[in-house]
């Protein structure tokens, strides 16, 4: 071969391949090479919540909730808006109104406020405590009664267990974090 020949095979391009005979519409959903429909277009993803309540058999919602060390068990039904914490009424076991509106605020969420009676029996901790894990519990109970709260609940963080806990005392230490003052004489 000559040089001639040489730069010639080099700057010439490949021959372009030949048109397809059929061509696709935009948005088509037909596979390119066996022309059935693709699998991401006949199955589209369904995002389906985890229920963490339970439905019994006469239709009672059930909601555990968990704060520190508090645990709270919950029952709502459709009623009339009864409200008994540790058979109190809601004003008599929170005397502050921000517990109260703590505990209220999924319902107030959800628009429901005096549509279910609600019972709880909670345990362990101080108000606040009780207070949250109460909140989480009303939450998970009115979600297995109408699971399209499930959206709403999660973006005001109802649904969402607050995992703090006290820090344990370390030897050495007054608490767990402070310790004894240093005298330097």
């Amino acid at each position: 071969m000559s040089e001639e020949e040489v730069v010639n095979a080099v700057e010439t391009p490949a021959p372009a391949p030949a048109p397809a005979t059929e061509t696709l519409e935009a948005g088509s959903t037909e596979n390119l090479f066996s022309g059935a429909p693709t699998e991401a277009a006949a199955a589209e993803p369904v995002f389906e919540p985890v229920l963490r309540g339970k439905l019994d058999k006469f239709g009672v919602a059930m909601g555990t909730g968990r704060r520190k060390t508090s645990v709270a068990r919950v029952r709502v039904k459709p009623g009339t808006g009864q409200f008994s914490i540790n058979g109190r009424t809601l004003e008599d076991f929170c005397c502050v109104e921000k517990h109260r509106e703590t505990v209220m605020a999924p319902l107030k969420a959800a628009d429901v406020v005096g549509k279910y009676d609600i019972w709880v029996r909670v345990e362990g901790g101080g108000i606040t405590g009780q207070a949250g894990a109460m909140l989480l519990g009303i939450s998970r109970a009115l979600e297995v009664l109408n699971p399209s709260l499930h959206h709403m609940f999660s973006e005001h963080g109802f649904l969402t267990r607050d995992g703090r806990k006290v820090e344990r005392k370390k030897y050495g230490f007054k608490k767990a974090r402070r310790s004894f003052q240093f005298s330097k004489r």
